[in-house]
């Protein structure tokens, strides 16, 4: 039986109540759970123990991030737990140190994960139109993808030594949100990837 741990990242904001990615976490419990996997969960909006964060994360075979993108990268709140879950697994339980030795102290920093059985997955939900990424002549972006944006978040889950699934994305969530048309994609993707 498999095990999926989904984080949900959001961050409660008056112009942004969270409804899409509780949603979209509940989709995806829903799915995991037909499908006969084992699931766990932690919001950003309860209080949760480093310690049995570190422990979710040890059990999961798969852990998926459901989190909007703020200003370019993660909510504050998400990148306060990790600064005390992943911090607190830094010696021996989510890796051994950074990955260096003492016989070479310049190579290969960040290699020290043991989760090299673990795949992640992000899901996010932008404001940004899908046009925005993967265009050189779009302002902001200048051709950068998705992937590109996230490149932090990919290389911390890296560290721990976890390997990616493909990244979904619901774009342009307030403008001009295409609701169903991105829980059936959802769907898909979860039924392809995981």
């Amino acid at each position: 039986m498999k095990k999926i741990f989904i984080i949900n990242g959001h961050q409660y904001y008056p112009f942004a109540e969270g409804k899409l990615n509780r949603s979209l976490v509940e989709k995806a419990m829903e799915t995991f759970e037909a499908k006969g996997y084992e699931v766990k969960t932690t919001s950003m909006q309860n209080e949760y123990d480093a310690d049995q964060e570190i422990e979710k994360h040890l059990w999961a075979d798969i852990i998926l991030l459901q989190t909007p993108v703020n200003w370019m990268g993660l909510p504050w709140s998400f990148k306060k737990y990790m600064d005390e879950v992943y911090t607190a697994g830094m010696f021996g339980k989510l890796c051994q140190g950074d990955g260096r030795s003492k016989a070479a102290p310049k190579k290969n920093y960040g290699a020290g994960g043991t989760l090299t059985d673990t795949k992640y997955m992000l899901s996010l939900t932008f404001n940004a139109p899908k046009e925005a990424f993967d265009d050189e002549n779009e302002y902001l972006f200048a051709g950068r993808s998705v992937d590109d944006l996230l490149f932090p978040q990919h290389m911390n889950f890296k560290f721990f030594g976890m390997q990616a699934l493909p990244t979904f994305a619901c774009y342009d969530v307030m403008k001009n949100p295409e609701i169903t048309e991105d829980f059936k994609r959802f769907q898909a993707h979860i039924d392809q990837h995981i």
